[in-house]
């Protein structure tokens, strides 16, 4: 089992009995996508499978928050970044722009991209990084667009 997914069990817990009922009800619905994404994996729940689900909570509320903003509900706009702060303190600490920028240049070199084409290439071996667990592969989409012509 997990560490970060008992954690998060101890504060859903938590939460409950200080009578959190916000904080109780997002981290329920983080659970559930774990315990969703295992049963559709056939997976047991490890660190793996719970920073993934974590990730893509995370990514969803940040849409859902950009699309409440844009038809101006604040409040609602509000409620989501709430909810992605508590969510992103179970997720480990992404990697800072210059550990990023020299491990894709290390990717490039090691893969021999040249151009756009092979933006693939790069990301798949992006993915079999050490690190890959750390890798915003959204800012790397951008850093390789940047630098691949």
């Amino acid at each position: 089992m997990s560490k970060t997914y008992e954690q998060l069990r101890a504060d859903i817990v938590a939460a409950v009995k200080a009578r959190d009922s916000v904080t109780a009800l997002a981290l329920r619905t983080a659970d559930a996508a774990i315990q969703r994404a295992a049963m559709d994996q056939n997976k047991p729940i490890d660190e793996a499978l719970v920073v993934a689900s974590l990730r893509k909570g995370v990514k969803t509320l940040a849409e859902a928050k950009a699309d409440f903003e844009k038809g101006g509900r604040t409040d609602l706009a509000t409620a989501n970044a709430n909810e992605i702060k508590l969510l992103e303190k179970y997720l480990p600490q992404g990697l800072d722009e210059a550990k990023l920028a020299a491990i894709v240049d290390t990717v490039i070199r090691e893969t021999g991209a040249t151009s756009r084409k092979e933006m693939g290439k790069v990301m798949g071996a992006l993915k079999k990084h050490p690190d890959a667990g750390l890798i915003d592969f959204g800012a790397v989409s951008k850093l390789l667009q940047a630098k691949l012509p």
